[in-house]
């Protein structure tokens, strides 16, 4: 061969290429080996301190990056391992999320392994990289390897977007029905992700759904249930449609109870407990509200209830889904007894997750069959003891719901004792709430009511709730005068003791020693026992104790004065305890210090008009309307009915004792009257109080329009509305019946309005609308704020026998003129 002639070898390329070659190998082999995942554990564990771990994370999140960025197939699948399980320590990790694309492309299983494991960490549907994965899930799922198609489906159920559901819902449907069990098993739970990512998907795999009913495989068959449970929650059509197969669903649960042992299905001598809890889930869904289907399991649901072992927590699990699966469909009473006593047994059980569920479900279906649940009640009562929180709480709300007339009495003296036992300041508070509401509720006499209210203050002490103070007000002065005298005397008694740290004790105390302290000291057992002075020195130390808040002393300093009136020969002494407040550092004592002490000298002659009894205070609790409404101002609207009623009481003007001198006109109160009251005027004048004399009287209104705020059937009712000076409004109300047979009977109307507003409705004219006839209502409201006014009707009446209930929304009230 003659050199010179061409032979297609280029001596200096060939020679630059193999030394490349070479030179990268020789890089190769000097570059460290990336480490084992095992290794890399075992140096982050060794760390001892947080700052140590960061530095052996952030070495190797960089050696990481270099490897990924030569493109090292070679290593790509154990740096991603590792990475994996740096990011399951809390580390970032998204530079991996293209690795994990590269591994599922990757034909080697142990590539794609990790691969769509990673897929499923890094990603989800939030990301736009997930949608490059679709087609190679597209590819997996039509391999011939059901490995690499069952990691296919478990990374589609965990990552799929609504998008790529619809996209691959078909080769869902058609692995669901493939003749290898494995493969429809995983097809299954990929279909439920699907239905509950992408609801309409449904009609796509119903045909497949109703075969998963006929294997024989249990792992299939307990995918199958839990994909048609979902499908029925996500859809009443579906529902409907699976009942029919409630006999198939039935048999399958009774073969399970009456099979023999099986060594691949059997848990703590449980054929397939899974199974079971997942069929009685799914018979519950499918029996709820229908009579029919419930007829249809009513004999297996027994069969689980009596044959299931209880010895063994695997079986408690299968009744405790039993119980759940009769309370909620329409079984037979026979029935929902078993399943309350089955929750009775398992109040006896030593384990406290069994005892607290048993309490949970109690509470749920204690609403259903109350008396079934009340036979249980010594072993709810005994819960109460546990020393479990949980449990406690639980006990002490099923105890609350138990309370009716004819238990009221025993169960609210456990209570009771609970609320003295308990150490956690918030059990005192939600039970002595509890016990209230029952006492409202369930109380055979205003005496046991009044006790028991006194109990509660004194076991809970400040943990009662706000309102419990003006509570017990209002019915110790709705009492009989014996009963006032007996509950002042029960309240004195627990003053004596030391009972500072009692606030809500104290002040109920002072206010109704204030009331009726002469009623205690003079007509009661105490008579011969108690002097003023004794009463005067516990006043002594309740205005002085550092432990007392500012609203227990004024309750205090208030009842004090009141006593000025009542104790026969203690007025100097009392009125030296109120001067000592004249110079008192809060503003507000002070400010009452320096006006009771001008009431003892230069208007002394008012003060018995002023300090004597309170009448019987009515009851004012708000009744929460029931109308409805999303809008927060609307939230508190009230609705009143109340009818301003005439005190026929000789005290003109009280005073209460507020931060300013209020005034309270009583309605039968006219101007000659204010005038002859002159010289209180001019005390309260005194005080920088507003004088009467100068308020502005709304004489004249300034519009009258009239509007239709309710219009159907043969009723309209109309609102002639008059708006005064001060932004109020009178409205007159009309009701017609245009009906010329029908008579409208128990006509009533019932208005809300938000709370910035005040309400008054003045009876009507009548309760009875005849035909082409009318009723009339006046309505009044005042605008303290200026606010826009809305209001809220409802309208209830009978006709022929039958009760008709309406509401109405009324937003314009600008005059038109």
């Amino acid at each position: 061969m003659n050199p010179s002639e061409p032979h297609g070898f280029n001596a200096p390329f060939n020679m630059a290429t193999i030394k490349q070659v070479i030179n990268e190998a020789v890089e190769r082999v000097r570059m460290p080996t990336p480490v084992r995942l095992r290794d890399l554990i075992r140096h982050i564990r060794a760390a001892r301190t947080a700052a140590e771990e960061r530095a052996v994370v952030n070495k190797e999140c960089a050696l990481i990056r270099a490897c990924f960025r030569e493109d090292d197939s070679l290593w790509r699948c154990r740096n991603l391992a590792k990475l994996l399980y740096i990011h399951m320590l809390g580390y970032p990790a998204h530079f991996g999320q293209l690795e994990c694309l590269k591994l599922i492309a990757s034909p080697r299983f142990t590539d794609k392994r990790i691969g769509y494991l990673g897929a499923m960490l890094l990603l989800d549907e939030r990301q736009d990289v997930h949608l490059l994965i679709t087609n190679s899930l597209k590819n997996d799922l039509n391999s011939t390897t059901q490995f690499v198609v069952g990691l296919a489906l478990c990374t589609l159920g965990a990552i799929a977007s609504p998008e790529m559901a619809r996209d691959l819902a078909s080769e869902i449907d058609r692995l669901a029905r493939s003749p290898n069990a494995y493969i429809r098993k995983k097809a299954a739970l990929c279909a439920f992700r699907v239905v509950r990512k992408v609801p309409e998907s449904i009609e796509i795999f119903l045909p497949a759904t109703r075969s998963l009913l006929t294997e024989k495989n249990h792992g299939v068959l307990i995918t199958g249930v839990t994909l048609i449970t979902e499908m029925c929650e996500k859809s009443p059509d579906t529902l409907a449609h699976f009942k029919k197969l409630v006999p198939n669903l039935v048999r399958i649960l009774k073969n399970l109870i009456l099979a023999g042992y099986s060594p691949e299905h059997d848990v703590s001598g449980v054929s397939d407990p899974f199974l079971q809890v997942k069929i009685l889930r799914l018979l519950r869904i499918l029996g709820r509200g229908d009579p029919e289907t419930s007829e249809a399991m009513n004999d297996v649901l027994a069969q689980v209830a009596t044959n299931t072992e209880t010895t063994k927590n695997v079986g408690n699990t299968i009744l405790y889904e039993t119980v759940l699966s009769i309370m909620d469909i329409q079984s037979e009473s026979g029935l929902r007894v078993l399943a309350i006593n089955i929750l009775g047994r398992f109040l006896l059980n030593n384990d406290k997750n069994i005892r607290y569920v048993a309490l949970n479900t109690l509470l749920k279906t204690s609403a259903k069959d109350l008396s079934a649940v009340q036979r249980h009640r010594s072993t709810i009562l005994e819960c109460l003891k546990d020393p479990d929180v949980s449990i406690r709480r639980r006990a002490m709300e099923l105890c609350v719901a138990l309370v009716n007339h004819s238990n009221v009495r025993s169960m609210i003296t456990e209570l009771l004792l609970f609320v003295e036992r308990s150490p956690e300041p918030e059990f005192k508070s939600v039970c002595s709430s509890h016990i209230m509401h029952c006492a409202d509720k369930f109380s055979p006499d205003n005496k046991w009511r009044l006790e028991t209210l006194l109990r509660v203050i004194v076991a809970a002490g400040n943990n009662v709730r706000d309102d419990v103070v003006s509570s017990t007000i209002q019915l110790i002065s709705d009492s009989p005068r014996e009963l006032q005298a007996s509950i002042t005397a029960d309240f004195w008694r627990e003053l004596c003791v030391d009972k500072i740290d009692r606030q809500p004790l104290v002040q109920v105390a002072m206010w109704s020693l204030g009331e009726y302290g002469d009623i205690m000291l003079y007509d009661s057992e105490f008579a011969s026992k108690l002097t003023e002075e004794e009463i005067l020195d516990v006043y002594q130390r309740m205005l002085w104790a550092p432990q007392n808040n500012i609203v227990t002393k004024q309750y205090a300093l208030l009842s004090l004065v009141k006593l000025s009136t009542r104790f026969k020969s203690a007025l100097q002494r009392i009125n030296r305890m109120v001067e000592q407040f004249g110079s008192h550092l809060h503003i507000e004592m002070q400010q009452r210090g320096v006006e009771f002490t001008a009431l003892f000298s230069q208007y002394d002659h008012l003060r018995p008009s002023l300090l004597e009894r309170m009448p019987p205070i009515p009851n004012t609790k708000p009744k929460m309307d029931e109308m409805g409404g999303d809008s927060p101002e609307m939230e508190s609207l009230v609705i009143d009915q109340v009818v301003e009623q005439q005190d026929s009481s000789n005290a003109l003007l009280l005073l209460l004792g507020t931060s300013t001198a209020e005034t309270a006109i009583l309605p039968d109160t006219n101007i000659n009257s204010i005038e002859n009251n002159q010289d209180l005027l001019d005390l309260l004048g005194g005080l920088d109080g507003p004088s009467l004399n100068n308020v502005d009287i709304p004489k004249a209104p300034i519009h009258k329009p009239s509007m239709t705020v309710f219009e159907k059937d043969n009723l309209k009712i109309n609102f002639e509305v008059e708006q005064t000076i001060d932004g109020g409004y009178e409205i007159l109300m009309t009701a017609y019946n245009f009906s010329n047979n029908q008579t409208l009977d128990n006509f009533v109307l019932q208005a809300a309005v938000p709370k910035t507003f005040v309400l008054k409705m003045q009876p009507a004219s009548s309760t009875q609308l005849p035909p082409t006839g009318e009723i009339t209502q006046v309505i009044s409201i005042k605008n303290p704020t200026n606010g826009v006014l809305r209001m809220r009707l409802r309208i209830c009446y009978s006709v022929n026998g039958q009760t008709v209930t309406e509401q109405a929304e009324v937003n314009q009230f600008s005059p038109t003129s």
